[in-house]
C-alpha cells in the first residue's frame, strides 16, 4: 500500500482538554510547543453550576481570554483538537464533532463528566474560523472490548469499556515506536495511574479488556475505591446511613486514599511513608499490590504473550511504587517506565497526523 505523502506546510494546532477542576490548553506549530496553559477552577467557581454542561460559557470565555492575553489570534488557527467525552462507546481513533455528536455530549449518555466539554467548546471556537475543522481524539468511551470481556456474572450488568484511552494509545504508540515496530503488531499492558488508574491489555491494536477505572472497578487509586466487595456494598446501600449520591461518592471522589488518609495527593501519600507514617507506608502498598494484581490479570487475558509492561501517569513518578510494582510484574515481561502523561501533545499530534495526511477523521455515528 502507498504511505500518503507528508505535507511540509506549517499547521497551528490549538487543543483543549477539559477535567474537573482545571482547563488545559495548548497551541503547537506541528510539532513545537508555542503556548501552554492549566486554568485552575476553584470550588467557588464551580459550584455555582448545577451540572458540568452548564460551565460551557464560563470555561470558553476564559480560554479566549487566555489566548489573547497571549496575542494568539485564532483566526490563523488550522485545526482545533477537543479532548473526547463520555459520548457512545466507540472505537479508537480520530472523529470529526458533527451534530450527533454535540447532542451526546451535551446529554451525556454515558454519564457527566468535564470533558464533555472538550468538543463543544471546540467546536463553538471553529464555528468562528472559516474552513477550520475540530475533532476529538481516543476518547474515554473507546470500546474495543472482545465479546467475552463483556460479561459481569449477571445479565443486569454489563461490563463496559471506559479508561484513559488517549494516554494509553499514546503511550502504546509511542513505545513501539522507540522499537521501530508498530503497535498493531504488539502485546501491551498498559497502566495508567493517576486520579484514577486504568489497567489495560492491549492486543494487536486493540484494548480487549480493561477496568472501568471511572466507577467502581480494577484497583483503588488516590479518589477512587476501586472493585469493593459487593456484598458489603449492598449492605451499606439499604443501611439507610448513606445516601445514593453519598454512596457514588464513596466510590467515585472520596474513595481510595481520600477515604483512607484523607487525600488525594499520592505525592504526599509517599512523602508520609518516607518518613515513617506506617499507615501511609501500609496503604500504599496495599495500592501498589492491586495494581500489579491487575496487570497480573491482563497478563492471563493475553494468554501470557507479552512483549512489554507499561507504566504511565503522574504517579508513574513514585520510584518506590514503580519498584513495588515491577517486582511482582516482572516475570511476566520487561517493564518500562514514561512517568506522567501529555494528553496536550497526543491531542495536538492527531491533529498534525490529519493536517499531514497522514491520518483520516473517522465519522461518529454509534449503534
Amino acid at each position: 500500500m502507498t504511505e500518503k505523502p507528508v505535507s511540509n506546510r506549517n499547521y497551528r494546532i490549538l487543543a483543549i482538554n477539559p477535567g474537573s477542576t482545571t482547563t488545559k490548553i495548548a497551541v503547537y506549530l506541528n510539532t513545537q510547543l508555542l503556548f501552554i496553559r492549566n486554568i485552575r477552577h476553584s470550588a467557588t467557581d464551580l459550584a455555582q453550576f448545577a451540572k458540568i454542561t452548564d460551565q460551557f460559557s464560563f470555561r470558553k470565555e476564559l480560554i479566549i481570554k487566555e489566548l489573547k492575553d497571549a496575542e494568539i489570534d485564532i483566526h490563523t488557527l488550522s485545526v482545533i483538537i477537543g479532548r473526547g467525552g463520555l459520548v457512545k462507546p466507540i472505537e479508537s481513533g480520530i472523529y470529526e464533532v458533527n451534530e450527533i455528536m454535540r447532542q451526546d455530549l451535551r446529554h451525556s449518555p454515558m454519564g457527566e463528566h468535564a470533558s464533555n466539554l472538550g468538543g463543544l467548546i471546540a467546536s463553538d471556537l471553529a464555528s468562528q474560523i472559516p474552513g477550520v475543522k475540530v475533532y476529538i481524539v481516543d476518547p474515554v468511551v473507546v470500546d474495543e472490548l472482545a465479546p467475552v470481556a463483556r460479561y459481569s456474572g449477571h445479565p443486569l450488568f454489563k461490563r463496559v469499556s471506559i479508561f484513559h484511552a488517549l494516554n494509553q494509545k499514546a503511550i502504546g504508540r509511542a513505545h513501539a515506536e522507540s522499537l521501530l515496530r508498530n503497535y498493531e503488531d504488539m502485546n501491551l499492558i498498559i497502566a495508567h495511574l493517576g486520579g484514577g488508574i486504568s489497567v489495560g491489555a492491549h492486543q494487536k491494536g486493540l484494548v480487549i479488556d480493561v477496568n472501568n477505572a471511572l466507577d467502581g472497578d480494577g484497583p483503588f487509586s488516590p479518589e477512587r475505591s476501586g472493585s469493593l466487595p459487593v456484598g458489603q456494598l449492598v449492605k451499606q446501600c439499604f443501611s439507610g446511613n448513606y445516601a445514593e449520591k453519598e454512596i457514588k461518592e464513596m466510590i467515585k471522589g472520596k474513595g481510595g486514599l481520600v477515604a483512607y488518609l484523607g487525600t488525594n495527593d499520592a505525592w504526599e501519600v509517599e512523602v508520609k511513608a518516607k518518613e515513617g507514617d506506617e499507615e501511609a507506608a501500609r496503604i500504599q502498598d496495599a495500592m501498589c499490590y492491586q495494581i500489579a494484581k491487575e496487570i497480573g490479570s491482563m497478563a492471563a487475558v493475553l494468554e501470557g504473550k507479552v512483549d512489554n509492561i507499561l507504566l504511565t501517569g503522574g504517579i508513574a513518578h513514585n520510584a518506590y511504587l514503580v519498584d513495588y510494582i515491577g517486582r511482582m510484574v516482572s516475570f511476566i515481561a520487561p517493564v518500562v517506565v514514561y512517568p506522567g502523561e501529555d494528553e496536550m501533545k497526543a491531542l495536538a499530534m492527531a491533529g498534525l497526523r490529519l493536517l499531514q495526511g497522514t491520518a483520516e477523521a473517522k465519522e461518529y455515528f454509534p449503534a
